[in-house]
């Protein structure tokens, strides 16, 4: 089924970057990858990828990290609306039907995907989350006048009063010591191993899908970096670090928009990823993007994990509510 499922990625581009089996491979490893299809009339019909994760007898079907989105797809049907749902119901139900054992499933899905349905009658529980999106990026002087007025005095200061400019050729150790920096002045340990982001990198790279941008003073000191990834219709704000010595300068507003000019050339949205984080949610959205709501599925049927679970959740609701702030 992995094989079809690649082969399928191949020829569809409607998939979303975060879908595709070269960029699950970078973020999960090929062994960890599965998927389900659906298949009438030599065609794929529907598909959904899922990570397995073995751990103390117990199989989990899990959302990896630094993976925005991990979704079903069903072929796009253009007949009457009742006849679309319909089929999209079947579609998804033969999914489900097709899911492996587990004990622990967690995906969050690309907002653009609505019907979730056929997994709550399946047991399946719904969250809903937020990303901010600049959808039109063909008229960058509306863009810029939707900014924040902080934003756009950031941006001025960035440039004008510490002169800062992009280094082209940002490397990746530089990105991962500013990444890191994020997590030591919070306190807390690295959420993913450096050998993550460099694959990632490297994927991208190899496919002409990710951009790096870190802005440098006149001395060469790195202020600030983000990395972007890119498919046919959005741009994605993946990753971010900075200076905590050189946060006043307002270098990762810079970068933004840096890349946001960069997206608009390339055409398709800008997509910030949003957050659940109060001090990031309010930075984002200082941007002038709209908010669009996506669903996270779960479902456990293991009451150990149940329970586990729900423990898990409670400093996640405390981080919700701004005691972190992640830029």
């Amino acid at each position: 089924m992995k094989e079809r499922y690649r082969q399928h990625c191949s020829t569809e581009p409607s998939i979303p970057l975060f879908s595709r089996d070269w960029w699950l491979d970078a973020v999960v490893g090929s062994d960890a990858l599965d998927a389900i299809v659906v298949e009438s009339d030599g065609r794929v019909q529907a598909s959904m990828p899922y990570t397995i994760r073995k751990k103390f007898g117990l199989t989990n079907l899990t959302h990896p990290l630094l993976n925005h989105s991990h979704d079903t797809w069903t072929r796009p049907h253009a007949g009457k609306t009742t006849t679309r749902l319909t089929r999209q119901k079947h579609l998804l139900e033969e999914l489900i039907r097709k899911l492996p054992s587990f004990d622990y499933f967690l995906q969050k899905w690309h907002w653009s995907q609505t019907n979730w349905l056929p997994f709550y009658w399946a047991g399946f529980q719904q969250t809903t989350r937020y990303t901010y999106i600049l959808n039109d990026l063909s008229d960058l002087g509306r863009v810029w006048n939707g900014l924040d007025q902080s934003i756009r005095t950031d941006i001025r200061k960035a440039e004008r009063r510490f002169g800062l400019t992009l280094c082209h050729d940002a490397d990746t150790d530089s990105f991962i010591d500013l990444n890191r920096m994020v997590f030591q002045r919070q306190g807390r340990p690295m959420p993913y191993p450096d050998s993550l982001v460099r694959r990632i990198i490297a994927a991208c790279n190899e496919r002409g899908a990710g951009h790096l941008y870190i802005a440098r003073d006149v001395d060469g000191r790195a202020h600030a970096g983000i990395y972007v990834v890119r498919d046919e219709f959005s741009s994605y704000y993946l990753m971010a670090g900075a200076d905590p010595a050189l946060r006043s300068s307002g270098a990762m507003s810079y970068c933004i928009w840096r890349a946001i000019q960069c997206a608009s050339k390339q055409g398709g949205k800008f997509d910030f990823e949003g957050s659940m984080i109060a001090p990031v949610e309010r930075f984002v959205r200082a941007f002038g993007a709209e908010q669009v709501p996506y669903f996270q599925l779960k479902r456990v049927p293991s009451r150990l994990l149940s329970v586990i679970d729900a423990f898990r959740n409670v400093p996640a609701a405390r981080r919700a509510s701004g005691v972190k702030d992640e830029q």
